[in-house]
């Protein structure tokens, strides 16, 4: 069997591939994930899902730069993909100077997709940073505590 009729023949698993990657890589398995991701790419070269699911696996490692890139490209290509433009979105809440652009992108996904899974991540990511990326200080969270706790055993000294 010839290399174009095996990738013939495997057309019709192009979606289980898809599927087997986000598993891969809901289990942490990157490498593997990976390679599904691309095998799918091949099968199906003109196809964007590959391309999701691999910027969903930088996304997971907060390779936030290459997600990015990713999804401006596959948004580029394709401007009525709502899941990649929430992913996109996504990418943008977690860098400061792009988060307002982030909320927007995500907002216009929610309106613009039937999809209710898009709808429901779109949410999720929009109550995420109003509840947790907005409120940060400039330090990370676990730099408050103890600074807190310094500062509460300065006071406690000078009472003394």
């Amino acid at each position: 069997m010839s290399t174009e009729e095996t990738l013939e023949k495997l057309k019709e698993d192009f979606s289980l591939f898809i599927e087997a990657g986000f598993v891969a890589v809901k289990q942490l398995d990157a490498i593997s994930a990976s390679r599904l991701f691309i095998a799918a790419q091949m099968i199906s070269p003109k196809h964007t899902a590959p391309q999701i699911g691999l910027g969903y696996i930088a996304l997971n490692q907060l390779k936030v730069k290459e997600a990015t890139h990713i999804y401006e490209k596959i948004t580029e290509e394709e401007p009525e993909n709502y899941l990649a433009q929430t992913f996109l979105g996504i990418c943008y809440l977690l860098s400061k100077p792009k988060r307002k652009k982030g909320e927007k992108i995500i907002k216009h996904a929610i309106e613009q997709s039937d999809d209710q899974t898009i709808k429901n991540l779109g949410e999720i990511s929009l109550q995420w940073a109003e509840k947790d990326l907005k409120k940060m200080k400039s330090k990370a969270p676990f730099f408050q505590k103890k600074e807190q706790a310094t500062s509460s055993q300065h006071e406690e000294k000078h009472k003394q």
